[in-house]
């Protein structure tokens, strides 16, 4: 079933209705001149508005996306200010695509999407709902994608790393920690060398700000939204600072804005826990199949005893050795759904006894060690590494003060949370190049608003842990939460559940959100749509390789 694919989106008129909110928000805290959250145009500064006035005058120049798309997948490029404090400064290109309602006297307006990073370029997300979306929904909106500032065909941006330099999810090792803190301030400075004047406003909320420029360009009041992972951060962004803007927001796999976004890195080995606890239940329950143990203790030796002897030699899994951090990388996404990690630790036996493998089964370790790139028809102009610089602008610059500069704080982080996570918490505590980058242009939003939205969660989640999509739900007063009990993977709609496709497609269709939170429950084919969009690791909706284990 290829709907998966969407899972893991005019002449204007210038009046001070459709202008972008451009005065400054004393409840964001935001530097005097940049354009944040306004609840009505007339608190808009007329200064400021003059000086966008060219961008909401811009006309897209639609046409043909590629030579070998659908003629009805149109792409355009208008200009965003680089830095919104000084609209009349530098401009960077923002590539955006559409796909029209199929019955304009149905049409309600447009539905932009995002379908995370972030560094995730997002102009195919059309191509995934038209294929994925209910024709009813497709009959009320514009569909509408764009490649985030600095990614693929909107001004990339690049550090000029190497392929080893993107490998970023590094455990600890006390041999090794020097040079990985070498490795952190290396990316740091190459980032600042290539890209110094444009890296810092490569963030959320001026990604939100564009999108509330788009919005102006296509003569919108209002937007309504699909977002993915990160796209629920971007989204969430854009209704505290733009909230008379937002209408039907859906957010799909939430991040908790208060850990963004070394907090939301550590959740991948917190969230590992509960699922690995429930993995060797799992498989004791089933011992005299698989025979890993028969007991959940039993279960859990069977999987160390192979990391121990990983990391003694290697063992070889078609060609490719794989260590102990290796099966600890692999297990913390395949735990996730029970019976893909027993099947695959069973795999792992067989080839550390040396008998031959099925390697479908031993796929989430035999790519665990995989760093990939940017490319295809998104990715086809930016540089091999833009995915990696995009992601660690926002993920350096969203929040610097959430980065300590003291490298020993990661070295002891990392020790301290490999005991209190083995499967995973080295990994993610351990020094990042957000150690070493420059200050944040503006300090972190602070999400906590009555904007309407239905936040739609997975109980196991690899990458968004339930708690997480919890306490975005809390941020958001008005919020609708709908949980999947027993669903496996990252990102949930559509996945041929009636209960979770009909809330949502019910909510695009009407804008009435459900009279409160809704609980549904995994079927076997919705979470083999999930098992399916992870092993393909690929973006919800776009044909490009996302390396969905080390990004949102």
């Amino acid at each position: 079933m290829r709907r998966r694919r969407l899972v893991p989106l005019l002449a204007v008129s210038v009046t001070a209705a459709l202008a972008p909110a451009l005065a400054t928000s004393t409840a964001t805290a935001a530097p005097a001149g940049i354009p944040s959250a306004v609840s009505s145009p007339s608190a808009a500064s007329p200064a400021a508005g003059s000086a966008l006035d060219r961008y909401v005058k811009q006309k897209p120049r639609w046409k043909r996306c590629e030579a070998d798309s659908p003629a009805e997948f149109e792409c355009a490029t208008i200009k965003v200010p680089l830095d919104y404090r000084v609209p009349g400064g530098k401009r960077i290109d923002m590539a955006i695509s559409r796909i029209r309602s199929t019955t304009p006297g149905k049409r309600h307006g447009v539905l932009l999407s995002n379908p995370g990073g972030p560094g995730g370029p997002g102009l195919s997300m059309p191509l995934g709902m038209k294929e994925g979306l209910p024709e009813s929904t497709r009959q009320k909106y514009d569909l509408i994608g764009f490649d985030p500032r600095g990614v693929g065909r909107s001004s990339p941006v690049s550090c000029d790393l190497e392929p080893e330099e993107e490998n970023w999810l590094r455990p600890y090792k006390e041999e090794t920690f020097d040079k990985d803190v070498a490795w952190a301030r290396t990316v740091a400075e190459k980032c600042r060398e290539t890209a110094g004047d444009t890296l810092p406003h490569i963030t959320t909320r001026n990604t939100a700000r564009d999108m509330d420029l788009l919005r102006a360009v296509l003569g919108e009041k209002k937007i309504s939204y699909l977002g993915y992972s990160y796209g629920t951060y971007l989204g969430a962004v854009y209704t505290q600072l733009f909230p008379g803007r937002a209408d039907r927001f859906v957010l799909d796999s939430a991040v908790d804005p208060a850990r963004a976004w070394r907090g939301m890195i550590q959740w991948w080995a917190e969230g590992a826990e509960p699922a690995f606890d429930r993995w060797t239940e799992w498989a004791a329950e089933r011992s005299a199949e698989y025979g890993l143990g028969d007991t959940p203790k039993e279960v859990d030796r069977t999987l160390w005893d192979l990391v121990a002897q990983a990391d003694e030699t290697p063992i070889e899994v078609e060609g490719q050795p794989l260590t102990g951090d290796d099966i600890r990388t692999g297990m913390r996404v395949a735990v996730f759904t029970p019976q893909y990690a027993t099947e695959g630790v069973v795999e792992l036996k067989k080839a550390a006894a040396g008998s031959s493998v099925s390697a479908k089964k031993l796929a989430p370790f035999a790519g665990s060690g995989r760093t990939g790139t940017a490319g295809g028809a998104d990715g086809a102009e930016a540089p091999s590494d833009n995915m990696s610089a995009s992601f660690w602008a926002v993920v350096c610059g969203d929040n610097s003060a959430a980065w300590s500069r003291d490298p020993e704080s990661y070295r002891r982080d990392a020790i301290e949370d490999k005991g209190r996570y083995p499967l995973y918490g080295d990994f993610t505590s351990s020094i990042k190049p957000c150690a070493f980058w420059d200050r944040s242009v503006e300090p972190a939003t602070e999400v906590n608003n009555e904007v309407g939205s239905l936040i739609v969660q997975n109980e196991w989640d690899s990458q968004t842990p339930l708690p997480s999509g919890r306490a975005l739900h809390a941020d958001l007063k008005r919020s609708t939460m709908l949980t999947v009990l027993g669903g496996e993977g990252h990102a949930v709609y559509p996945n041929g559940n009636a209960c979770t496709d009909g809330t949502v497609t019910r909510y695009l269709l009407t804008g009435r959100l459900p009279a409160g939170d809704v609980t549904c429950r995994a079927t076997a084919g919705s979470n083999a749509e999930a098992r399916e969009n992870r092993t393909r690791d690929a973006l919800p909706g776009s044909p490009l390789p996302q390396r969905a284990p080390d990004r949102f």
